[in-house]
């Protein structure tokens, strides 16, 4: 199965499905088991590694430059800086850190990963000396709602290229007002933990679903997500069999009775909600 791109606002073209990498890299006796796992996810096909310095303080992206060696091409991989580390030079200096510990010339989309302290022209201005250098390809944000995600964008010239938060059936929030505005200029939204952190994977609403398509729960989920116009999906899981499990949400074909049935059950919203980030 060959898994669907979106457009970026630079015409760039990223992956609409993913794998995530949260939580890994934070004890070294897991890392041969966390760099099987991606290795088997990228020979499954995925193509899309999302990862951050802050991810086991460089260790999952330690992780991934083991799996990942010698097969390069064809990988679209994503980090990020902290916003202690989104001045100027200190994105800069972060940026060729995470470069290093990849074992790559290049980041295909660099974000920042919440608002800090540093002023958006400072993060803006070491995100295009990076690109100028190519060390970076694209960048965007993360975890911003509306209001900052306006101010970056009018401050970046419309070049953001993504905005990645924490979106899932249980938290259907940013449909209110986020996910349209990035949907209006064709900025993807790339959507964080679409298993709420584990309880969708069991739900009782999505199982009757999932057993008339042959499928499981978490694959539903992931179905629902990548339905989405715009909308691109990184599950974390260090396990092959879970990771196969996504990859086969792929082909769980939602009918348009299948999402009223999950409207129902999850409603969406009727109000502006905060952002959800834990």
């Amino acid at each position: 199965m060959t898994i669907p791109t979106v457009e970026l606002p630079s015409g760039a073209r990223m992956p609409t499905f993913g794998i995530g990498t949260w939580r890994m890299g934070e004890d070294r006796r897991r890392r041969k088991d966390e760099t099987d796992a991606i290795r088997h996810g990228v020979d499954l096909g995925f193509t899309l590694i999302d990862t951050a310095e802050m991810y086991g303080e460089g260790g999952a992206e330690e992780a991934i430059a083991d799996a990942i060696a010698g097969r390069r091409d064809g990988l679209y991989v994503v980090s990020k800086v902290y916003p202690h580390n989104a001045s100027r030079q200190g994105a800069i200096a972060a940026c060729e850190r995470s470069l290093k510990r990849l074992r790559i010339e290049r980041i295909d989309l660099y974000l920042l990963h919440w608002i800090g302290s540093a002023p958006f022209e400072e993060t803006i201005g070491a995100f295009q000396a990076l690109k100028d250098q190519g060390k970076i390809a694209d960048w965007g944000v993360s975890n911003f709602d509306v209001d900052d995600l306006q101010s970056w964008y009018e401050k970046d010239g419309g070049r953001c290229g993504t905005n990645q938060v924490m979106f899932n059936l249980a938290r259907r929030g940013v449909e209110f007002d986020l996910l349209p505005w990035m949907q209006q200029r064709k900025m993807p939204l790339m959507a964080y933990s679409p298993f709420d952190r584990g309880p969708l994977a069991r739900d009782r609403a999505l199982k009757a679903i999932a057993d008339r398509h042959g499928a499981t729960p978490a694959q539903v989920a992931l179905a629902w997500l990548l339905q989405l116009p715009g909308v691109v999906a990184i599950p974390k899981s260090a396990d092959k069999a879970r990771l196969s499990e996504n990859f086969g949400a792929l082909k769980v074909k939602l009918s348009d009775g299948d999402l009223a049935e999950l409207d129902r059950a999850f409603p969406p919203p009727r109000r502006k909600r905060s952002l959800s980030i834990v």
